[in-house]
């Protein structure tokens, strides 16, 4: 059928939003035991320290030595540093970024099957995940990006292979996402660009999409209004907590909205660039977003009216206005800056649209 005769949205994920919601978390823990995964600077900054008070004995340990862009030769240390915690706990509690929240994923794969052979399997295979995770996993972001916390899905990345591996399947949902704004407030100002580019390019990629059903289009279209409304008046004042909130709103309804359609094209392009130039995901993926709606305008209508419902009349200058925004915020979109000459740009796009992402397109 077509998508306007019927459409399904589908998440099993249990959400709290609001500013001040983290102090909630030994409550929503209950009883159960727990091992906290995060970045490093979580415990120096005093993040975590009315949160480790509150656990007490339920606590078995944390786990903060995990990397940004986790690399397949990251995990096995991570797994090392979980089992020698000793008792496997009831949940895992990922509190950091996109990154964190993936290898927090990673290992409760792992621990579920009690091998960790199974998890690099799952990985080099490309093979759903199947078995209800155990550990469970609550998913706390501390950035407004990647909405990891709301899709069924991790990265791996392996750069002595030139590969990007995508953990995947109908378990890897989280049990739990807490999301608090509040969490964001210190993130540092390249952090805050790359990760409010992220959600962009999460939201208009549900868009151009194939996958796209009127409630992901809902939440996209207001997801891409937020942030081309609140990310550059944050960027000049990051303090901000008003805007922090609609950031935060922004990633998690972008999360939402490609949880069901996954993403399209410009992901497809980022990877190349992310193992090519080191490029942050949220830059390598938002750059090229210009360039792939005008590939995307005039394909299909229902696409073009939401696209509308953003960028306004007339459509088909909204590449360049949104150029224009991505340029104001100092992301530069011209292919060549990145060493793409015209047949390289165009060798660029073939490749992606072959990808497994790309072909999710409706350009494709």
């Amino acid at each position: 059928m077509s998508r306007s005769e019927y459409s399904r949205f589908h998440n099993p994920v249990d959400l709290r939003f609001g500013v001040g919601v983290f102090s909630e978390l030994p409550q929503l823990v209950g009883a159960r035991s727990c091992v906290i995964f995060t970045f490093p600077e979580a415990m120096p900054l005093g993040l975590l320290d009315p949160l480790i008070g509150g656990l007490g004995p339920r606590l078995l340990g944390v786990i903060d030595r995990l990397p940004s862009n986790p690399d397949v030769t990251d995990l096995q240390r991570i797994w090392q540093d979980f089992i020698h915690l000793g008792d496997k706990p009831d949940v895992v509690l990922a509190i950091g970024g996109g990154s964190v929240i993936d290898l927090g994923k990673a290992i409760c794969v792992a621990s579920s099957a009690q091998s960790f052979s199974v998890l690099m399997q799952h990985l080099s295979q490309d093979l759903p995940v199947e078995e209800p995770l155990s550990p469970q996993l609550i998913a706390v972001p501390t950035t407004a990006g990647t909405g990891s916390e709301v899709t069924p899905w991790a990265t791996i990345w392996d750069q002595a292979a030139q590969r990007k591996y995508s953990l995947h399947g109908p378990a890897l949902w989280p049990s739990l996402a807490v999301v608090d704004p509040a969490l964001t407030q210190s993130l540092p100002a390249a952090v805050t660009l790359s990760s409010g580019l992220d959600a962009l390019s999460h939201a208009l990629e549900a868009i151009w999409n194939r996958q796209a059903n009127p409630v992901s289009d809902v939440l996209a279209i207001s997801a891409a209004r937020r942030v081309i409304s609140s990310l550059p008046r944050l960027m000049t004042d990051l303090g901000n907590m008003g805007l922090r909130e609609s950031m935060a709103q922004a990633a998690l309804q972008a999360g939402l909205a490609f949880s069901n359609t996954k993403t399209a094209l410009a992901h497809s392009i980022s990877y190349d660039l992310t193992l090519r130039l080191g490029l942050s995901h949220g830059l390598a993926c938002s750059f090229c977003l210009p360039a792939v709606m005008a590939r995307a305008i005039g394909v299909e209508a229902t696409r073009d009216a939401c696209l509308i419902e953003i960028f306004g009349h007339p459509l088909d200058q909204a590449p360049f206005r949104l150029s224009q925004f991505l340029e104001g915020l100092g992301v530069r979109t011209d292919f060549s800056l990145y060493g793409y000459g015209p047949l390289e740009e165009a060798a660029l796009f073939e490749k992606a649209l072959g990808g497994v992402r790309g072909q999710n397109f409706i350009g494709a």
